[in-house]
């Protein structure tokens, strides 16, 4: 039974005996890791009603974290590092002009000057998700603090901005309902699908555009199972509208760090929205392929699973996942993932801002504390 049906958030971690109070201290540990740690946080105050979140391997602040940021804010009911966040992104990271005005510029300096005049939309849908969700919990302020209206007007961009702004694209192809890569550009990155948001965004978005948000959501569902390798899971980082790999910044290899998420996305849909067979089976076939890997030894992979000299980039993000990915897998090996996950610590030195984020989402999400309701 899904979360939606059941108002209840299951422990998945129950199964191999770890208890509610374990997980709730491993989450509240994790959480001041991130945000509070002198030497591990990427949390980073700015002005004194404004804060980002440090991508500790570039060192700059981009949406993708922001957003990110504002989420685990929300489901551990920080009002007041979420609002700091928020600021910063309206602040420094709010285009104002051009084709993209009413975007985010998807990479700016930690003084907020901008490394990018575009968006990247998973930021778009990330912070139209986490606004939703403050309005629920914390109620709607004026202006800014507007969560809902903001939240709203962010969604009517990403599909109208061709309506909005002169020269502007939309972020959502208007005939197959696929999020882009880059408004500018018609191919896809299958972790950019969450179609999980969407079931919620056609609850919660302009009433006119909520059967877009339906169709989106239905849409990217099969999306995210046609364009997984039919017999490791593996899903790509880039891909054609047809499903099609499509290698881009000169790496040959597919299963790189966008795709990692994929079946973390496929988990929470699970968790919340209930059974989607097609979707679910990525995840039992990339846990079935990833049980003769060695996690010390993680790399990146072709989509049939040729291993490339590359090590993976981030490690403790791919246990993350695959520990995620036991809540919708049926692989004999999910206890397996769910073990390793729990005994894996979270990462440290100059890559551990993507690592640890998908690291707490995945426990946020296993230990049943990944909600949309309260």
């Amino acid at each position: 039974m899904s979360a939606f049906t059941t108002g209840t958030y299951e422990n998945v971690f129950a199964r191999i005996g770890i208890t509610d109070a374990e997980v709730e201290k491993r989450i509240g540990e994790c959480f001041l890791t991130i945000f509070a740690d002198p030497e591990e946080t990427f949390f980073h105050p700015v002005d004194e009603d404004s804060a980002c979140m440090v991508d500790t391997g570039n060192v700059d602040a981009r949406t993708e974290g922001m957003s990110y940021g504002m989420m685990m804010c929300v489901q551990m009911d920080r009002k007041d590092l979420f609002d700091r966040l928020w600021t910063f992104s309206d602040r420094y990271m709010r285009l104002t002009s051009g084709p993209n005005e009413g975007y985010f510029a998807w990479s700016v300096d930690l003084n907020g000057v901008h490394n990018a005049e575009g968006p990247a939309p998973d930021g778009e849908e990330y912070f139209a998700m986490a606004l939703f969700l403050a309005g629920i919990r914390w109620g709607n302020g004026e202006g800014l603090f507007d969560y809902t209206a903001q939240a709203r007007g962010i969604l009517r961009h990403c599909v109208h901005q061709h309506e909005l702004v002169p020269g502007g694209q939309p972020m959502w192809e208007p005939e197959n309902k696929y999020i882009r890569f880059v408004p500018e550009w018609p191919i896809t990155d299958p972790s950019y699908h969450l179609p999980h948001f969407y079931d919620c965004f056609a609850l919660w978005a302009d009433e006119e555009d909520r059967p877009f948000w339906r169709e989106a959501a239905a849409a990217s569902r099969r999306f995210i199972a046609l364009s997984a390798h039919p017999v490791t899971g593996l899903s790509p980082e880039y891909t054609e509208y047809s499903g099609e790999t499509k290698l881009l910044f000169g790496k040959p290899w597919a299963y790189y760090s966008d795709a990692y998420r994929v079946v973390e996305n496929i988990a929470l849909d699970h968790l919340w929205f209930g059974d989607h067979p097609d979707e679910d089976d990525v995840t039992t076939r990339i846990q079935d392929f990833f049980i003769t890997a060695d996690p010390e030894d993680l790399r990146a992979y072709a989509l049939d699973g040729t291993p490339f000299d590359e090590p993976a980039m981030h490690p403790v993000a791919i246990i993350s996942v695959l520990g995620a990915a036991s809540a919708a897998s049926r692989s004999e090996h999910a206890d397996h993932f769910l073990r390793l996950f729990w005994n894996t610590p979270m990462r440290k030195g100059s890559r551990r801002y993507y690592d640890n984020c998908l690291y707490f989402f995945c426990l946020l999400m296993l230990g049943g504390h990944y909600r949309f309701s309260w």
